[in-house]
């Protein structure tokens, strides 16, 4: 239907015929012209209809936006001073002399270049959002992201297979979605939150190394960087130790950075354990374009009266802790309670500050309401331990251990932003030495920090049944400036190991055997020592794309409620089908009366 797409014509298609098909971008009438912008995936070309041909004129003056047409033209040089050189075809246009209307079109809810449109209303026409020119990078930067990751792999030995996405439930940290079966009534199927178990039993079944661009559910509250239902680059392999997995995954994200978008990553990527970034950042996934760090106070404010400073620091529990801020003292009070409004969001009850106009006068060159609380000795070590200049300012917390990382270290991010202190554009790193366990203090029994399935470091179940809060596990994060970009472990490759994990995790013998007696018995039948990771494809790209969310970097999302306005799922399904799966809805307790 056509010769060639619009944004390939340039001046080497002079008074050459050609046929063009798109869409109408913008319709302008001057004076008796009619000027068409006719839009494909490759960009614009400027299409100009005149009177000479009464009948493609005529048709011309109907056209409106979103009109799907065929034009054929003639290919020729703008008048001169109408050039575009915003346009990549801004230098030529096409002299229409032949025009078929291939589709109406409605007036579209919104134009494409509209600032502004509502998300819901993007959703719901989404397959005219994605006629976008934005939309349409992404999407295609997706796959070509896509296939450089499968070349890599591919590659160096990696097999791509497909597991099942009808599966059973198993505890994974998050809400299964469940698929009611109609052959075994009263049972359901769950959607895979993972191909965990599935890989794990690949390596078992002599594979070697195995990829699978997945897709994956987890029925959980959403955010920007989380959806329902995502894709993950899912890898295992066998016979290969912790630094040898991430040294290749390390490989395979630079040269994809190098390949698609010309950027150099470090080689080789730095390295924190868990512990030194929970206490120089807050987090796990620091974001280290942010020269600002999290300095503990605990030792030097265990003595003051106050107790604001000194309860938290004479719990085991608790943390205090200082942000220095280079320049800080700029910021308004305005601002400061700002601020404070902000941490409260993570639990912080106040944010202390001190401003500092002159380092070296001591307590007469600081400010701040809570330094009659603090004695000259006290302040000193302060100033001495945070290394503050003129002009700096400090923010304190101190509660609880996980009150101050998470409140501090959502500061330091968006100080970081609100100040323009980033440096750099790409900042990765590897977080390793996770805890084996977490206490929960809701159901006072140990949790997995990562999965039941990730391994020790070290290979004595006694050992590991007797102190399972300072067990570390053989699991490694990537980072990319401040998003996990993947996670991974060292697998349970010994059966005693396995069950030693289910019974510190409160799951007895019979549960284990009913969830997971596939992967026990697996276990017993020569299981190789193995390990993986599993990339988020969407953060990824979105991170590549410099999207505000994951959202942007899918075709067809759902909303923050998990709901799809384009085809208005989830939506009630007739009766006779639940009839056949055995199921009766009854209200919601709420409703009930």
């Amino acid at each position: 239907m056509r010769s060639i797409y619009c944004g390939e014509l340039n001046t080497t298609h002079l008074e050459r015929e050609v046929t063009l098909c798109g869409w109408v971008h913008r319709r302008r009438d001057h004076g008796g012209v009619v000027f068409v912008d006719l839009r494909d995936h490759t960009g614009l070309v400027q299409v100009v209809f005149d009177p000479d041909t009464p009948e493609v004129f005529a048709t011309a003056e109907r056209l409106r936006n979103e009109y799907v047409l065929q034009v054929r033209g003639r290919v020729r040089n703008r008048p001169e001073g109408t050039v575009n050189t915003d346009l990549p075809t801004g230098e030529i246009e096409v002299l229409g002399q032949g025009l078929a209307v291939l589709n109406a079109a409605d007036t579209p809810p919104f134009q494409l270049d509209e600032e502004g449109v509502q998300d819901e209303t993007r959703l719901r026409y989404r397959y005219i959002d994605l006629r976008r020119p934005e939309m349409q990078e992404k999407l295609r930067l997706r796959a070509r992201i896509t296939r450089t990751l499968r070349a890599f792999l591919d590659n160096h030995g990696f097999v791509d297979v497909e597991t099942p996405i009808l599966t059973r439930s198993t505890p994974e940290g998050a809400r299964d979605y469940l698929v009611p079966s109609r052959v075994h009534v009263g049972e359901f199927y769950a959607l895979p939150q993972s191909p965990q178990l599935f890989k794990q039993l690949l390596m078992m079944g002599g594979l070697d190394r195995y990829y699978q661009v997945a897709r994956c559910f987890r029925d959980e509250d959403l955010r920007a960087d989380r959806q329902p239902e995502f894709t993950q680059l899912d890898i295992e392999t066998a016979f290969m130790d912790q630094h040898a997995i991430t040294s290749l995954m390390e490989t395979m994200i630079r040269q994809l950075f190098a390949t698609v978008l010309g950027v150099s990553l470090p080689d080789p990527f730095p390295r924190l354990t868990y512990a030194e970034s929970m206490a120089r950042f807050g987090t796990d996934r620091p974001d280290l374009r942010i020269p600002l760090e999290l300095i503990d106070l605990g030792d030097i404010m265990k003595d003051v009266e106050f107790k604001v400073f000194s309860g938290p620091a004479n719990d085991p529990r608790g943390r205090v802790a200082a942000l220095r801020v280079p320049g800080g003292n700029a910021i308004s009070r305005k601002d400061i309670d700002d601020y404070t409004h902000y941490v409260g969001k993570y639990g912080a009850r106040g944010l202390a500050y001190i401003k500092v106009n002159d380092a070296g006068a001591g307590r007469d060159g600081l400010q701040s309401p809570i330094l009659k609380f603090l004695p000259d000795e006290v302040v000193a070590a302060i100033v001495a331990r945070t290394g503050v200049v003129n002009g700096d300012l400090i923010f304190f917390g101190a509660d609880r251990t996980v009150i101050v990382n998470e409140s501090l270290g959502a500061l330091r991010v968006k100080l970081g932003h609100d100040l323009k202190l980033l440096t750099g554009d790409w900042k990765p790193l590897w977080v390793v030495d996770f805890p084996m366990f977490e206490w929960d203090e809701k159901t006072s029994r140990w949790m997995a920090l990562h999965h039941p399935f990730t391994a020790p470091n070290i290979d004595d179940a006694e050992l590991l049944a007797e102190h399972p809060a300072t067990s570390l596990s053989r699991a490694y994060d990537m980072v990319l400036n401040g998003t996990e970009l993947g996670g991974g472990s060292i697998r349970i490759h010994r059966g005693d190991i396995q069950q030693v994990v289910f019974k510190l995790l409160g799951i007895g013998e019979e549960e284990a055997r009913d969830k997971f007696g596939f992967l026990l018995d697996a276990l017993k039948y020569g299981c190789p020592p193995h390990g993986g990771i599993a990339f988020g494809l969407d953060r990824l790209v979105m991170l590549m794309t410099g999207a505000a969310s994951i959202r942007e970097v899918m075709a067809f999302p759902k909303t923050q409620t998990a709901a799809c306005p384009l085809t208005q799922a989830p939506s009630p399904v007739a009766t006779g089908q639940l009839i056949e799966l055995g199921i009766h809805l009854r209200k919601p307790p709420s409703l009930e009366s």
